[in-house]
């Protein structure tokens, strides 16, 4: 491991994925480390999939998917991992719906998703799989919520969001499901919407007080953060341009309100596109783009009880558009894109004893 300027965490390198690739999917099951899809050097949906062993850092080839894809969802349901939604081949959103059986090594086809969808936000509760949203072959935002019953194999339908949107942020937080943000065509969307898994009912909670395109967002402490992003300009300002903020809104579930933390609580760099995570009793901010010609490097965190941004460690490859999965006291930083699509895989990681 590598530290720098924040003591509590450091950087931890496995070793490089045998693909590299952009917008693939990842799990974690039982110490293995899934990834699956993407992009490659070509611009074109993957099949391929692989896992590492964490503790003999070695990687492995898995029987590629049935359905080549990017920027699908996963999850993991015991001893498999849900594969759902995404993009294929030809750029169209995909239906298919595939289960890796992990202590077999094969795949298995599932019930379809009711429309092919590409950015389906998904949320695992009590092994119940929640679909989200999702962009359809016709470009339109989804509203549709399906909840799919592993024993029976089908997807069931269930009130749909107020807001249709695709790649939605989501939470789960006691019995309730959060949708943050997400996209309608180009334009973000600032709605904030929390399903109730036991009444079956949705509530519109006050929207984001500023409109921004890839922001990053997560949830900690009882508060929702909407960090960074690309600004986008107001319907009545025709001369402004998008432009990368280092804008931080925070959400306090108790109260029911948004609150814009002042310049002086602002995050370090402005940046877009990044990897956003909750790391003992911290937000962390990890690389993406920004006002620079490459990649950012550089890493922060706020003290959620200092309430004060610090420097971390950079990453040991910059990179943005990158997939993330966060496992005990590491959150993975996996592929996304430096020069070209990267084979990089690093996780920042909870010193021992913090």
């Amino acid at each position: 491991m590598s530290a720098g300027g924040g003591r509590a965490f450091a950087w931890q390198v496995f070793p490089p994925m045998p693909t590299c690739r952009v917008y693939g999917t990842v799990a974690h099951q039982d110490g293995h480390l899934l990834v699956l899809g993407g992009c490659g050097r070509a611009g074109l949906p993957l099949d391929t999939a692989e896992t590492l062993d964490m503790a003999s850092h070695t990687w492995l080839a898995l029987a590629p998917l049935p359905t080549a894809r990017a920027g699908a969802a996963a999850v993991v349901l015991g001893k498999q991992v849900l594969v759902v939604g995404g993009v294929d081949e030809v750029q169209s959103p995909v239906a298919a719906v595939e289960a890796f059986l992990m202590d077999e090594g094969r795949w298995e086809r599932r019930a379809t998703l009711p429309q092919a969808a590409m950015g389906v936000a998904t949320v695992e509760r009590d092994g119940m799989v929640y679909a989200l949203g999702g962009m359809g072959p016709d470009t339109a935002p989804q509203a549709q919520v399906r909840v799919y019953e592993p024993r029976r194999d089908c997807w069931l339908s269930l009130p749909s969001m107020p807001t249709p949107c695709y790649g939605a942020s989501t939470f789960l937080h006691g019995n309730k499901i959060y949708v943050l943000g997400g996209r309608q065509g180009k334009l973000p969307v600032t709605a904030f919407e929390a399903f109730d898994l036991e009444a079956r009912t949705w509530t519109r909670h006050p929207s984001l007080p500023s409109r921004r395109a890839f922001a990053g967002c997560a949830m900690a402490e009882g508060s929702v953060f909407s960090l960074g992003g690309l600004q986008q300009p107001g319907p009545h300002n025709f001369y402004s341009r998008p432009h990368f903020v280092n804008t931080v809104e925070m959400f306090d579930l108790e109260h029911g309100s948004w609150t814009k933390l002042p310049r002086s609580l602002r995050m370090r760099d402005k940046r877009a596109d990044f990897v956003v995570g909750s790391l003992g009793g911290h937000i962390v901010a990890i690389g993406g783009l920004g006002n620079q010609p490459c990649p950012l490097g550089s890493v922060e965190s706020f003290s959620l009880a200092q309430r004060r941004w610090e420097a971390l460690p950079a990453m040991p490859t910059a990179r943005c558009s990158c997939s993330s999965l966060q496992a005990g006291p590491r959150l993975f930083v996996i592929g996304g894109v430096a020069q070209g699509p990267s084979q990089a895989v690093e996780a920042l990681c909870l010193r021992d004893g913090v």
